[in-house]
């Protein structure tokens, strides 16, 4: 219990005195982890609502893939998008390796499937009359995705939470493609392991304080934007 006050004690400290590295790292957190989150919706909400609402053959096979993708282990993601960047590697041209870019592809490869998943599941809950009710008044077929969509907005921000959650924890990609290089792509789950490591554990419990203190933060955030207005 000492190690962990003296850990409360110590994350106090730096957020009062204001740690410039400290400050950093969390810059670079909230940039990688909302650039793969914002990546994940954009890809994995359209996606998740065409295999909803579409029925076609191999669609099974599909919903079974993004299935197998929201359990992807961050270290297989980090192995493989590592092999694309490296210099000897197919995108190798794009210098990428070591950089937030790659550090936010990776995550967005991670968090994509998990938010697919979740708006597969959003969409399909609806009531199927909904739908029919909506082709029958002459909706387009843009308009009942649109119609469809916003039937399901609590189930989509619950999507982009899990999503958020996925990226903002992991650090096995994040360490393979981004190296941890400090005050570049450091951020707070590799920068808590390096702490670990070195035996620093009052700063590495200062740090997963603040890391968790952040992830509940932006998480109330998106809860409050899903609670039904009275």
């Amino acid at each position: 219990m000492d190690l962990v006050w003296q850990g409360i004690v110590k994350a106090l400290y730096l957020l009062i005195q204001r740690d410039p590295e400290v400050l950093e790292i969390t810059a670079v957190t909230l940039k990688v982890s909302g650039a793969a989150t914002a990546v994940s919706v954009l890809i994995g909400v359209p996606l998740g609502v065409l295999l909803a609402l579409s029925v076609f053959p191999g669609r099974k096979v599909a919903v079974s893939l993004v299935n197998l993708g929201m359990g992807l282990p961050p270290v297989v993601v980090g192995l493989w998008v590592s092999l694309l960047l490296w210099r000897s590697g197919p995108l190798g041209f794009l210098e990428l390796q070591y950089t937030p870019t790659a550090m936010i592809i990776a995550q967005a490869v991670i968090a994509s499937p998990i938010v697919t998943g979740f708006t597969i599941a959003a969409v399909g809950q609806l009531n199927p009359r909904i739908r029919l009710q909506i082709l029958a008044l002459g909706a387009s077929r843009t308009q009942l995705v649109w119609l469809m969509v916003r039937e399901a907005r609590i189930g989509l921000l619950a999507a982009v939470m899990a999503g958020f959650g996925g990226v903002i924890s992991e650090i096995g990609a994040s360490m393979m493609v981004g190296g941890n290089i400090p005050g570049y792509t450091r951020v707070l789950t590799t920068a808590i392991a390096l702490e670990v490591s070195k035996g620093n554990f009052d700063v590495s419990i200062a740090l997963s304080l603040i890391l968790l203190v952040l992830a509940y933060g932006i998480t109330f955030v998106l809860t409050l934007l899903q609670e039904p207005v009275d």
